[in-house]
């Protein structure tokens, strides 16, 4: 192995597969062999029973359903708001300069706390844990793009300025076309944060979602059922993240090189 050297296409997928078929067998190996208790955590083929149970009995499709329509309605709500003003942010001092004082204290607040609050002042419906996603989402994106537009070349500036563009077209033209890769990016990564915020959410006053089922799982000390919802949750958020890099590579092809 080299440092940042590629792999194969191929190479790459065998390497990823295998880490999966290592950690089932070895989670396999030590619930079948009686070393960790059933008590504590269920073997894989419970698992997959009671997870099969979920889906036939009792309509656990919909608890996912409502899942992953929460999570893209908070982070859709975060990044339209995050997004531009992250960009201009990174484009103008002066706009950084306002902002970013409240947004770097308001990003290490946890979205956690702000659970009770939400439910005082939203009840326990939608709109609670579509705040809780956005509260948890917004911030970071709107740094993190800020710092991306502002990290733009300086000759890539110079030169549109030289070629008489003027400060909109500089954004416009020159900015946004750079940072677009790093932005999508940024939302890529952010969406996975938006999943451990709605489970959150969904812990505490909710009557529906994958945090609802786990919590009653725990009540009836039902681990498979629990660890079903967990590796739900990955496997979406695996095959979100492997979308989001498919289309990027469509939309910003010149990233690549």
């Amino acid at each position: 192995m080299r440092p940042l050297v590629p792999i194969p296409g191929p190479r790459r997928v065998l390497l990823g597969i295998s880490f999966f078929v290592l950690f089932f067998a070895a989670w396999a190996a030590a619930t079948f062999s009686g070393l960790v208790s059933p008590t504590f955590l269920a073997d894989p083929v419970t698992m997959l029973m009671d997870g099969f149970t979920l889906i036939t009995r009792f309509g656990f499709l919909g608890d996912i359903g409502i899942t992953i329509w929460r999570v893209l309605g908070g982070f859709i709500l975060a990044a339209i708001v995050a997004v531009p003003l992250g960009i201009a942010m990174g484009a103008y001092k002066p706009v950084e300069a306002f902002f970013e004082p409240f947004v770097s204290f308001a990003r290490y607040l946890p979205a956690s706390a702000f659970v009770p609050l939400l439910i005082l002042w939203a009840g326990v419906g939608e709109v609670q844990k579509l705040l809780v996603i956005f509260i948890g989402s917004v911030f970071q994106i709107i740094l993190m793009i800020a710092v991306t537009v502002g990290a733009t070349r300086r000759d890539l500036v110079e030169a549109a300025v030289t070629l008489g563009a003027k400060p909109s077209g500089v954004v416009r033209r020159v900015l946004i076309p750079a940072a677009a890769p790093g932005i999508a990016e940024i939302l890529r990564l952010v969406l996975g944060w938006a999943w451990t915020y709605v489970i959150v959410a969904e812990l505490i006053g909710s009557s529906s979602g994958i945090g609802h089922m786990i919590i009653e799982s725990q009540t009836l000390m039902a681990t498979g059922q629990m660890i079903f919802g967990i590796i739900v949750i990955g496997m979406i958020g695996l095959v979100s993240d492997f979308l989001f890099k498919a289309i990027n590579r469509v939309m910003f092809p010149w990233s690549l090189a």
